[in-house]
């Protein structure tokens, strides 16, 4: 299985209402210091709303780019039931995902 693929699967485990980092997503697929291959299979991605990168952020709680634009995903994310300000995750360890 190709590492994209690993990726995305594993990220379907995040559920709604929940986000992960490029970083922990990296390790939970095996990939130390992965977070930009993460990022650029994010970009890759050919299904952005059935596989949910819009809830990959980064590790500082900045919601990140998405192939749709910040707006977009800002959108999503709240949607969610994720409080957004500024362009960060408020209650980030709250809300943060843990594989």
């Amino acid at each position: 299985m190709n590492l994209s693929v690993k990726v995305y699967e594993k990220l379907l485990e995040v559920p709604e209402g929940k986000i992960t980092t490029y970083g922990d997503l990296a390790k939970a697929v095996g990939v130390k210091k992965g977070q930009r291959v993460i990022g650029t299979i994010m970009k890759k991605n050919p299904f952005p709303v059935i596989i949910p990168c819009h809830r990959v952020v980064k590790f500082n709680g900045e919601i990140g780019d998405y192939v749709y634009g910040k707006k977009i995903k800002s959108n999503m994310l709240s949607r969610e039931g994720i409080k957004i300000s500024n362009g960060k995750i408020l209650d980030f360890d709250e809300k943060k995902y843990y594989f």
